[in-house]
């Protein structure tokens, strides 16, 4: 073996570490997202002070994860081993983690609608929005569960799951639209359709996970 070769080798090896050690670390910021996502529920739909106080030092962690990753894909991309197929898994994780960063943003802004609808009554699209919280939820644990396994299939689960998202969207925002007998203020029903949009984005964020997977195991976009 020739002594360019041998380097060439030695490069290639280093590079394919550099992306086991890369995913491994979208994989944990995807876990604090959850967990985010997790905290949000509990202040929005169990009034959970608690959850309020702990998502902050939760999103500084993905914020950290956030730089730290974009750093080591742009470190990445100046190497001289990459071929187009590792071009292709560094452009989709850099993709991903911005999805993942601001699904991470929405969870937070749905704690600071949480603390704000403390002074209002419960509404009664509440329990219909809860569901639709826990569907966005489980649409995120899929479609990071098909990074970790790098599955491209799991599409279709997470499809399943946002239609419903769509449709429990649409109600709500037309329950709380078209709401005649508002007594008193309104801004509660103005935190609603908030809360319902980023609940909405959410989901979007997490179907575009899902196809970020697909295009890492296949090379063809969703």
């Amino acid at each position: 073996m020739s002594l360019s070769s041998a380097n060439s080798n030695s490069e290639r090896t280093h590079f394919k570490r550099s992306l086991i050690r890369l995913e491994q670390d979208v994989l944990r910021m995807g876990a604090l997202v959850e967990t985010s996502f997790r905290l949000s529920h509990q202040a929005m739909f169990s009034q959970n002070l608690e959850a309020v106080r702990a998502i902050t030092a939760n999103e500084r962690q993905i914020d950290h994860y956030y730089r730290q990753i974009e750093l080591e894909c742009a470190t990445l991309l100046t190497l001289k081993a990459p071929v187009a197929q590792d071009l292709r898994i560094v452009s989709a994780f850099m993709q991903l983690i911005r999805d993942l960063e601001r699904i991470g943003d929405y969870a937070q802004d749905l704690t600071e609608i949480s603390l704000k609808l403390l002074s209002y009554p419960p509404h009664p699209s509440l329990p219909e929005i809860e569901v639709m919280s826990h569907h966005a939820q489980a649409m995120l644990a899929v479609s990071l569960k098909s990074l970790a396994d790098l599955d491209a299939n799991a599409g279709g689960s997470v499809k399943i799951l946002d239609d419903k998202v769509d449709d429990a969207y649409d109600r709500v925002y037309q329950t709380l639209a078209y709401q005649r007998d508002i007594k008193g203020v309104v801004e509660p029903i103005v935190l609603l359709v908030l809360a319902i949009r980023h609940i909405e984005r959410m989901a979007d964020h997490a179907t575009n996970i899902g196809q970020r997977v697909s295009y890492i195991v296949t090379g063809y976009r969703g």
